[in-house]
């Protein structure tokens, strides 16, 4: 927990990232930052059927748990990656003590549908990047995700495909590159309990979103680019939308100024808390 103001929860991506790299200092000048750990890494500990079980249900009854927890009677609840899917869920099942929701790089829908779209723009980045020596590195880390059996696997993987997450992780690759290094992952099967996949489309329910909703993504996403971001969008009512035309995957982190304005211009417009 960092900063003073509203509060702000942040749950990072993966499944399995640790928080650390979802840090906002910027944000923290204007909100209170609480970067959840979720359950299954670092601190928080493991579910008895690790690897398998960490459903977006799951992860929503430990995210009322914590705001529960920290005595405030509303809160903003910011999903990266991974986690703007959880708080999609969280607004959609648990919106009561929710003063707003910011889907950071998300999407209505996974499966074959989202898949086919990160390959197309995946194939855009290696051919945009086709003279580049660190470019075989991440197609190979790329081709390895279906066979991630443990935490190490997942952790190689994780900084293998960084570069892919960038606008232009080459280009400001001395600034970049300590980001990569700090990457920590758990391995996480995206299985439930009972071993099936948790396959998602919000499609439908969004339609009848009530709570505060604000959409960022980067121009250059590859893995859940601004076609995911303009659909949620248009099926959230009186959502913002805002797009990073200069960054890919992570925002905060390649232009954090006009990303820090886009969270604190939505904080003040949907009032004090």
């Amino acid at each position: 927990m960092y900063g003073s103001g509203p509060v702000c929860l942040a749950h990072p991506g993966g499944p399995g990232i640790g928080w650390e790299y979802l840090r906002m200092p910027a944000l923290e000048q204007q909100l209170t930052m609480v970067y959840l750990e979720p359950v299954g890494t670092g601190g928080s500990g493991r579910l008895p059927s690790h690897p398998h079980g960490y459903t977006r249900e799951r992860y929503s009854r430990f995210v009322e748990l914590v705001t529960g927890r920290l005595g405030v009677p509303e809160v903003y609840l910011l999903g990266h990656s991974h986690g703007a899917f959880v708080a999609a869920h969280h607004a959609l099942h648990r919106p009561q003590r929710l003063a707003g929701v910011i889907l950071y790089e998300g999407a209505p829908v996974t499966g074959a549908e989202h898949g086919e779209e990160a390959g197309r723009r995946a194939a855009e980045f290696a051919a945009k990047h086709a003279g580049e020596p660190g470019l075989a590195e991440v197609l190979a880390a790329f081709g390895a995700m279906a066979a991630i059996a443990d935490d190490e696997d997942t952790l190689a993987v994780a900084k293998g495909v960084l570069p892919a997450y960038f606008a232009d992780y080459w280009g400001d690759e001395e600034r970049l590159a300590p980001v990569r290094d700090a990457v920590r992952a758990t391995y996480i099967s995206g299985l439930d309990e009972d071993l099936r996949p948790e396959v998602i489309d919000d499609r439908a329910a969004l339609k009848d979103l009530r709570v505060p909703a604000l959409v960022i993504v980067g121009r250059h996403d590859v893995i859940c680019g601004p076609r995911w971001s303009e659909e949620l969008h248009a099926l959230i009512p009186d959502s913002r939308l805002v797009v990073l035309e200069d960054s890919g995957h992570l925002g905060h982190i390649e232009e954090p100024e006009l990303f820090n304005a886009a969270v604190t211009d939505f904080v003040r417009g949907t009032g004090p808390v």
